[in-house]
């Protein structure tokens, strides 16, 4: 429910055509060079690449930190329980559905490519890593965990949250640029906002198509291994068809079926996976490294982090390893950040940021300790073939240790499904997110239209072909990383954004509770309140009623609009600008009070009919429909959740002040802060 009606609702979804465009011609431009001066291209980009990461290295250790430090404080501050969205939104997805959606679409593909190759790889080529193999295996660990961890997830959460704080409770558009609206205000929708929507995008697109890339690879390898189909270009450009195919088909049904399900069906996969891995092979084992593998990561997380190997810098490792991983969740970050923030809508920021920094990583962690820790046995108890055929062709790892385990054909097959729904669901997922990104959406709370989702999808299929066959997918994975240079300066004005946005927010808390008393006093309606013919009794009939649809919109005709029109009068005559407007949208009535404050936050105050179930114990009359109508107070920031049925005239004025003046508060508040600003106040939709 927004506090103002729709008062553009002939505006219809369109595309922003600086974003596209120049998003499009970006790709292009990229994709031709790529392919056309392939070797020009690699050196390049390899030499910036290297430049990057011996200029920069402690500049990504450092901000990956500040990031999660970010985060975890607001989580535990008092912003925590500010919602992402209005007051009365809640959650769109129950807990199983979310995290499964935050697993597939924040890790992916990623984890089956990389679960075997790097702690064997960190087994035997980490820097600084132990003689003895017991030590190295689980320093080996530490550092697949670290890689993995907490550390990245920073990143996307700190993304996510801003985007879905930004778009769900201020109805800016849910892209990059909203995030700086604190900084920049207005100005996001000229250069500045196109400009950093635009490398959204491009990191966003590169960043997929990459992964896909790397699983064709691997599927293809797979293909190859279980049943002879070889590993080509027109095998390749097969599977990328097929796997765009269904990609978009998930992309059209939306998130709520298409995505939602499939990222259901992968965990449960997965789950399935892990369950066989552990109970077939040394159960305990595994359990007692797992909770080992945990404790080195959390007690070692401090120094591992800030571990830049000044003295004896390992730079090939470094660039192959930390500095890759970190740069790729940078640049991941407005993807994953901005479907997150889709799927999280209605969640306050304490429990955003609990469920993006545990339930992924939990399994991450578990995920990782079973296999990683089964492939390091392995290699330890004789099989040093195994581990370094898993290091010379990483697509093989979980294919040739398979072969180790009971029912092999079933594992592979099963790895194979696991490993092409994650393609789906990166594919689906990143079309979704590419279309919101480049299109102006008249209802935040919406996607893009059906043939722009498809447009990427095809878009994402055409890339990751053209540079697989190009054979330019080193490239674009150097190219990927080097665009999160950029994008981490961008989120240090996200942080800076948030924050003042959040203290706005706090200001609307405390003036609220310093105009407390001026509230009660005038809400008192017993005693020496102000409406004496409001006694006790009355105060219980009104407890006890639950009026029909017509009952509430009489209250809003014969008390609402009255008690506006009163307040209106007075504010008038002293010069205020004040705008009443009723009407009904999507089945709701409602009455509208809108005051407008000039250069500051103006203020809003509606009063809107809201349908519920007819509890059992209410008398029932004839013309009962087994629903009740409560008339909410909605602000800007959402409902406030009272009900006025039942409220004298005198009562509403009354309510209208005690918001008003809790308005005035706020306002007190927010200009005498140094750095204060004002978010926008007109909604043009409702917000839940």
């Amino acid at each position: 429910m927004s506090t103002r009606p729709d008062n553009d609702s002939h505006t219809q979804d369109r595309l922003n055509p600086v974003v596209f465009y120049g998003s499009v011609i970006g790709i292009v431009i990229f994709s031709v060079w790529a392919m056309v001066a392939t070797d020009q291209a690699n050196a390049i980009i390899n030499a910036l690449l290297g430049w990057i990461s011996n200029t920069f290295g402690w500049y990504y250790f450092l901000t990956v930190v500040i990031y999660l430090a970010f985060v975890i404080f607001l989580g535990v501050s008092r912003f925590g329980k500010i919602r992402l969205g209005p007051e009365h939104a809640r959650p769109d997805f129950n807990i199983f559905s979310w995290s499964a959606m935050l697993f597939s679409a924040g890790i992916g593909i990623g984890v089956i490519f990389f679960a075997l190759a790097e702690p064997l790889t960190q087994f035997y080529t980490a820097p600084d890593a132990p003689v003895d193999q017991v030590a190295a295996a689980r320093h080996a660990m530490q550092i697949t965990f670290l890689h993995w961890g907490l550390s990245g997830w920073g990143i996307y959460t700190l993304v996510g949250m801003s985007l879905a704080f930004f778009s769900y409770r201020h109805n800016l558009p849910l892209t990059i640029s909203s995030a700086l609206y604190p900084i920049f205000g207005k100005k996001i929708y000229g250069p500045i906002g196109h400009a950093v929507d635009i490398a959204a995008v491009l990191g966003t697109v590169f960043g997929i198509a990459a992964s896909l890339g790397i699983g064709v690879i691997q599927l293809n390898y797979g293909l190859d291994y279980m049943f002879g189909i070889t590993e080509s270009a027109w095998t390749q450009t097969v599977l990328v068809l097929l796997i765009v195919l269904f990609a978009t088909i998930s992309a059209v049904t939306g998130v709520e079926k298409g995505i939602r399900r499939l990222s259901e069906f992968n965990i449960l996969l997965a789950i399935a996976l892990l369950l066989f891995v552990l109970f077939a092979g040394k159960t305990i084992f595994l359990l007692n490294a797992l909770v080992m593998n945990v404790g080195d990561y959390l007690s070692g997380f401090i120094s591992m982090s800030f571990d830049t190997y000044a003295f004896d810098r390992p730079t090939d490792w470094l660039n192959a390893w930390t500095l890759f991983f970190w740069a790729w969740w940078i640049a991941w970050g407005p993807f994953v950040g901005l479907f997150l923030a889709r799927i999280s809508r209605g969640r306050t920021i304490r429990t955003f940021v609990a469920g993006t920094l545990t339930l992924p990583i939990a399994f991450m962690m578990i995920w990782m300790s079973i296999l990683g820790n089964s492939a390091l046995d392995m290699a330890i108890n004789g099989a040093s073939d195994f581990g370094q055929q898993v290091m010379d062709t990483p697509p093989a790892g979980i294919y040739l240790f398979l072969q180790a385990y009971p029912f092999p054909v079933v594992t592979t097959i099963a790895v194979s499904i696991l490993a092409i729904v994650f393609f789906v669901t990166s594919g689906d997922s990143g079309a979704l997110v590419l279309s919101n990104f480049t299109s102006i959406l008249k209802d935040v709370n919406s996607d893009a239209p059906i043939w722009m989702r498809i447009l990427w999808s095809a878009v994402i299929g055409i890339l990751t072909l053209a540079l697989l066959l190009a054979g330019g997918l080193s490239t674009l994975q150097s190219a990927v990383v080097i665009t999160g240079l950029p994008f981490s300066i961008v989120l240090f004005f996200m942080i800076a954004g948030l924050y003042k946005a959040l203290k706005v927010e706090a200001f609307k808390e405390d003036s609220h509770r310093l105009s407390l008393s001026g509230s009660l006093s005038g809400r008192m309606s017993t005693g020496g309140g102000r409406d004496r013919s409001y006694n006790w009794q009355s105060r219980l009939k009104r407890a006890m009623s639950f009026p029909n649809r017509e009952q509430a919109r009489r209250f809003l005709k014969e008390t609402g609009l009255p008690a506006m029109e009163a307040v209106r009068d007075e504010l008038v005559q002293q010069g205020v600008d004040v705008e009443i407007k009723e009407g009904s949208q999507n089945d709701d009535d409602y009455l509208s009070f809108y005051v407008d404050l000039g250069n500051e936050q103006n203020f809003a105050y509606q009063i809107w009919t809201q349908p519920f179930s007819t509890p059992s114990f209410a008398m029932r009359t004839p013309r009962s429909s087994g629903r009740y109508y409560r008339l909410e107070v909605y602000l800007l920031e959402g409902s406030q959740g009272y009900d006025l049925m039942g409220y004298t005239k005198e009562q509403v004025i009354n309510d209208i002040l005690d918001q008003y003046e809790r308005h005035l508060q706020f306002l007190h508040l927010n200009r005498v802060e140094p750095g204060s600003i004002n978010m926008p106040d007109s909604p043009e939709q409702p917000a839940g």
